[in-house]
């Protein structure tokens, strides 16, 4: 991997061992998400550079794992809609979960910067990204049952 940024470079090498290191679970993900990202803007048609894509990309990558999801999100008219502990089975779609779509994002943004990609320009860090997590957070909580209340910061008195 090439180095951009400083900081993740020193959280990996954190002993001064001459050996080399395995590298973090978390390293091992974000490698693993950056060459999926890039496999799949090539598989595009035409195939699209990383350093060409944008929000657009990034959004579609993400309904496209969709298929790939095993948390099973109810739909309005389920008869489990609403409900955290479904009693039976029901023919809702399985979806990517909300927090495994926040951490990849999450990776696939370190990533970016780490490969020479500027903040500026990272697609991975774009409003339309964090709205459209929100919205899938809100939506998956309704689905479940699960009330996601935004905490309030606390106040110094």
């Amino acid at each position: 991997m090439s180095g951009g940024g400083g900081s993740s470079k020193e959280y990996r090498e954190g002993s001064s061992s001459s050996a080399p290191t395995t590298p973090s679970r978390y390293e091992s993900q974000k490698r693993r998400d950056w060459n999926t990202y890039g496999q799949y803007l090539n598989n595009q048609r035409p195939p699209v550079a990383v350093s060409q894509s944008n929000f657009n990309h990034v959004l579609e990558f993400l309904r496209y794992l969709d298929q790939f999801g095993k948390t099973k999100v109810h739909v309005e008219g389920c008869m489990f809609y609403g409900e955290a502990e479904p009693a039976g089975p029901c023919g809702c779609p399985l979806k990517q979960a909300w927090g495994s779509l926040d951490a990849l994002i999450g990776r696939l943004r370190a990533a970016y910067e780490e490969h020479g990609g500027s903040p500026e320009s990272n697609p991975f860090a774009s409003a339309s990204i964090r709205v459209y997590l929100r919205e899938v957070r809100e939506c998956q909580a309704k689905a479940r049952g699960i009330p996601y209340k935004k905490k309030k910061k606390k106040t110094n008195q």
